[in-house]
Parts: structure tokens; sequence; C-alpha cells
């Protein structure tokens, strides 16, 4: 009698291990098969009954449209156990009703995409990252340098970590000048404060890149200096504001208006780089050259990504300024960061203080040149 109860027991055993495994295995076997189907149709099975479709409907006519959805948003075959159980709560949430009308990728979603960016975009991805705009979270907000002066605030995160989730209090703690500082979330410790979608909306209209043809003659005004796809990612929007749309500033310098470049490029940069509210040159964050510079684009000195400035000087210049003087040797901040003349604002009565001599005749080199 104690046998045959001692087997019922087992048996009973074996049929809630069995039951328990058949309830992992459902939800396991639910998420690969629409992970499967989802795959198979190329996104177009979310579209149709999904708040996705408008994205979906961009992709179409994007410089991405030959790029299966999967490639940048993960798909099927995506080693990370959390990506599918998102999509599963993104399915319940669907079911119940409660998706919002227009979805918005979370910060965990935006930092899972730089890799993948940088699976195609290689370069790019290589001049970023050797840049300041890689700089992390806790190169950012854990700088006890800038704590100590200033206490953090939520409009920190308009330009640096704009696609965080959350306040400021959710993001670092304590809210003070005293620290120590530490960030609510260990995950973000490596991760960019400025990833590739701050800059880039990669479901806008365009077409790919491609290489002009041998026999197609173009201007120099003619070629593309920019992509379709920049633009500023708003944060209480959340979501980006095409270049087109963004506006070049107003400068002034005391009261006088300063003369900046028309590169539209640059509309970009001043969402951050801005001046404050008096819109004064070198107040804030501006950058705006004035001196000898004044009117220069962004870009004619940094270059892209990388905002490499090494070759900067010889871009424009030949060896010799006009005084006769090596330019990459003045005392400026582009030969010694330490320099009191600042490459932005320079001007020659900076350094001629007993007055400007008057233009040498071009060196020898320049002069042969302009024969």
């Amino acid at each position: 009698m104690s046998q045959w109860n001692a087997g019922a027991t087992i048996g009973r055993r074996w049929r809630w291990v069995a039951w328990l495994a058949l309830a992992a295995l459902v939800p396991c076997a639910a998420v690969f098969s629409a992970s499967l189907y989802y795959e198979r149709s190329g996104g177009s099975a979310c579209a149709t009954c999904h708040e996705i479709w408008q994205p979906y409907s961009d992709w179409h006519t994007s410089a991405h449209r030959n790029v299966k959805c999967g490639d940048c948003h993960g798909g099927v075959f995506t080693l990370n156990a959390g990506f599918h159980l998102n999509n599963m709560r993104r399915v319940i949430t669907h079911l119940r009703g409660k998706a919002p009308g227009s979805p918005k990728l979370r910060t965990r979603d935006v930092l899972q995409m730089v890799p993948r960016c940088a699976g195609c975009h290689q370069a790019e991805s290589a001049d970023w990252r050797a840049s300041a705009h890689s700089a992390t979270y806790p190169q950012i907000f854990l700088n006890a340098d800038h704590n100590h002066r200033q206490a953090l605030m939520d409009d920190c995160l308009r330009c640096h970590g704009m696609h965080f989730q959350g306040a400021m209090r959710d993001l670092v703690t304590p809210l003070n000048t005293a620290g120590p500082w530490r960030l609510q979330d260990p995950e973000l410790a490596d991760q960019p404060t400025v990833p590739c979608l701050t800059c880039h909306r990669i479901h806008h209209e365009g077409v790919p890149l491609e290489r002009p043809r041998a026999d197609e003659e173009r201007s120099s005004t003619q070629q593309e200096i920019s992509r379709p796809s920049l633009g500023f990612f708003d944060r209480r929007e959340m979501g980006h504001v095409s270049l087109a749309e963004l506006p070049l500033p107003k400068i002034f310098e005391g009261e006088r208006a300063v003369k900046i470049s028309s590169d539209q490029r640059q509309a970009l940069c001043y969402q951050c780089h801005a001046p404050l509210a008096m819109g004064q040159v070198r107040s804030g964050d501006d950058r705006t050259p004035v001196g000898v510079h004044e009117g220069l684009s962004c870009m004619a000195c940094h270059l892209k990504h990388g905002q490499q400035t090494r070759a900067s000087c010889s871009t424009c210049h030949p060896q010799l300024s006009n005084c006769g003087i090596d330019v990459e040797k003045m005392d400026t901040s582009f030969k010694d960061t330490a320099s009191k003349h600042n490459i932005h604002s320079v001007k020659c009565v900076d350094c001629h203080t007993q007055g400007v001599p008057s233009r040498k005749y071009p060196h020898p080199t320049v002069r042969s040149a302009l024969r």
C-alpha cells in the first residue's frame, strides 16, 4: 500500500513538472512564433493591426527601406531574453487596449540600436566614439567638478540623455552640490548620452547615398553636404525636428549683429551649443566664431561625427598668415588649449596691441602659385 502511495505521489509530482514545463514552453513558443511571423512578413504583420503603421509606412520611403526591421530593432534570433519578453508585454498591452496612439522607443531600445547602426556605418561610428559626443552617463552626470558648482536639473537632459525616460531625480541621486553622486540605474554606466538618434531620424523620406555615375557631371553647388535623416530629437515632443525646420539664431556682440554662416547644418549644433536668452556671443555654451574667423561654419573646422580639428587651419590657409607667421604656431587655443586667445574669438588686435601691421607681400610659395 505504501509503495502504491509512493508511486502515486511520484506520478503527481511528474504531472506538476509536466504542467510547469508546458506553462513555460507555451509563452516561449508564442513569442518565437510571433517573432518568426514578424520576421517572415518583413514587419508588415505588426503594421496591419498595430499603431506602428505610420513609422512602418515612413520606412518604405526612407534611405533604409532595404534594411529589414529586425536588423535595427531586433528579430527572432536576437539573443536577448529581455527583448522577447518586452515584445510579449507590448502584445499584452495592445490586446488590453492600452497601447499608446504613437509608440515611442524607450531608453533601452535607443541604446541597443547604437551597435546595430555601427554594423553598417563603421567609419561614422568610429569617428563618433573618438569624439566628445560619445561621453557616457557617468562622465556627464557624475562629474564632481561640475556638480559641486551647479546642481543637476531636468534641463540638462535636453542635450545630455534626451532619450532617458524620466526626470533627473530618476537618473542621479542625490540632487545637490554635496554628493557623492551615483546613477539610479547601473546599466547606464557605459552607455552614451548622445546616441545616433540624437541627430538622425531614421524613418525619414530620402534616397540611399549612391556613387555618382562616371558620365554624370555635377557642379560643386549640387554636391550633397547633408543627409535627409538629419534632425534634432526634441525631448519635450518625443520626436525629431527636421534640419530644414531648425532655425539659425540671431547672435550679437554687444549691439552689433554677428555674421554667421548660412550653412543649415549649424542649426543642429545650435540646439545645444547656443547662447543664453539675450543672444550674446560666447554666452552659455555658444561657440560662434567672431574676430578673424567670423562668418565661418562650424563644419569648416569640425569634421562631422568626430569633430576633429587637426586640419582646420590648413583647410583654408596657406602656411603663413597675413603677417607672415605660421598660423599653426600662433598663440591661440589651436596650438595650446591653455592659450588666452580662443580660436573662436581671436582678433588681430589681441596679439598686435600696438596696432595691426600692414599686410606683408605673400610668401614666395604663395607668390609663385598666384602667377
